[in-house]
Parts: structure tokens; C-alpha cells; sequence
């Protein structure tokens, strides 16, 4: 299972067996806002978030554009990653 985007409702979404995780960005020019991480409380502890974290950004790198980290988890996570400094904006 893959981390896909979803432009029609502003999404990148990881399907799990049982439910989805979700990280919501809102589009500013050639950069996403990602404002909120939600997985399913079912799946807390198991990797998700990191899963969908990693996935996110990767499509991000993919596809030329920025990120700017306004969610909590996602700016704990990327703190950790600085892989991904190189596409992170503000």
C-alpha cells in the first residue's frame, strides 16, 4: 500500500486494511500547506503516521513543488529527516 494524492479533497492518503491516514495541505502556488496528520486510532503506534509522513514528502520531491509544515506531527517527523530539508519551504 502506497501513499497516493488526492487533489479533489486537498489529500495525500495511505489506504489501510480498516481505514485510511490522511495528511490535508492546502495549495499555495507551487507549494502545499500540509495542515493536519490523521490516522486512525486503531493503527497509533504501529508506524503509520512515519509511513504516510515518508511517502507524502516523497511525492512532494516527485513532483517539483515545496512543502511549508504547519502540522505538529509533521514538523516533529521532518525534524527528524532532514533528508528532506532540500523541499521544505518556511
Amino acid at each position: 500500500m502506497d501513499v497516493v494524492e488526492n487533489p479533489e479533497q486537498n489529500r495525500f492518503e495511505l489506504a489501510l486494511d480498516g481505514g485510511t491516514a490522511l495528511v490535508a495541505y492546502r495549495r499555495d502556488g507551487n507549494r502545499l500547506v500540509l495542515v493536519h496528520t490523521e490516522v486512525p486510532a486503531q493503527f497509533a503506534g504501529q508506524g503509520v503516521g512515519s509511513r504516510l509522513a515518508k511517502g507524502v514528502f516523497e511525492l512532494i520531491r516527485a513532483s517539483g513543488r515545496k512543502a511549508v509544515v504547519r502540522c505538529e506531527f509533521l514538523k516533529g517527523w521532518i525534524a527528524k529527516h532532514r533528508e528532506y530539508d532540500d523541499i521544505i519551504d518556511g
